[in-house]
């Protein structure tokens, strides 16, 4: 399976290069994540329970970080066992670049799967995986991206109180608690 894309979002080039290297920020955006740590500078271990039409699995694995460019991208490699399930394996390459109105992040992914899953269908791969993807970078975006009434100020220059700040982050608290919970 091969996938390529590019999403816009509304934040720094800095804070996207942070959030992607954070475990916390990937573990609450990437479907079906249970958990992920970084165990060096360039590796981590993450374990994810995965649903593909009839077959479901945990998967545990190993992600590797290399041409690490910061804050400009890397490439992303790993593999995990799914048990009986089968394995996936594959690698991507991210890239970031400043855009007016934040960062224009730009994707490469490349997969192979075997076992249970790759008897599924290359159809409903790619499309679990285009799913996966679109939900992944809909929550990254919400970690990121101020709400649009903090857009909308920014771009007309009203003034906001401390009052509204504070405001404002409880709502993003609350409305990232809600994501959370609905997953």
């Amino acid at each position: 399976m091969d996938m390529t894309g590019e999403r816009l979002i509304a934040a720094p080039r800095a804070k996207v290069w942070a959030a992607l290297n954070d475990p916390q920020m990937l573990k609450e955006c990437i479907p079906g994540c249970d958990s992920i740590e970084k165990t060096s500078e360039t590796q981590m271990k993450a374990t994810a329970s995965i649903r593909l039409g009839p077959v479901s699995a945990k998967f545990s694995g190993k992600l590797n970080l290399s041409d690490l460019d910061p804050p400009s991208g890397y490439k992303i490699s790993g593999e995990g066992q799914g048990g009986a399930a089968g394995f996936a394996k594959g690698g991507a390459e991210v890239r970031l670049a400043e855009q007016p109105g934040g960062t224009l992040l730009s994707y490469s992914v490349q997969a192979q799967v075997g076992g249970k899953l790759a008897q599924v269908g290359g159809r409903l791969i790619d499309a679990t995986a285009k799913s996966m993807a679109d939900q992944f970078f809909k929550r990254f975006a919400a970690q990121l991206e101020p709400p649009p009434e903090d857009r909308a100020s920014e771009t007309t220059g009203e003034a906001r109180s401390p009052a509204d700040s504070d405001a404002n982050w409880l709502i993003r608290l609350w409305r990232a608690l809600i994501g959370f919970l609905s997953r």
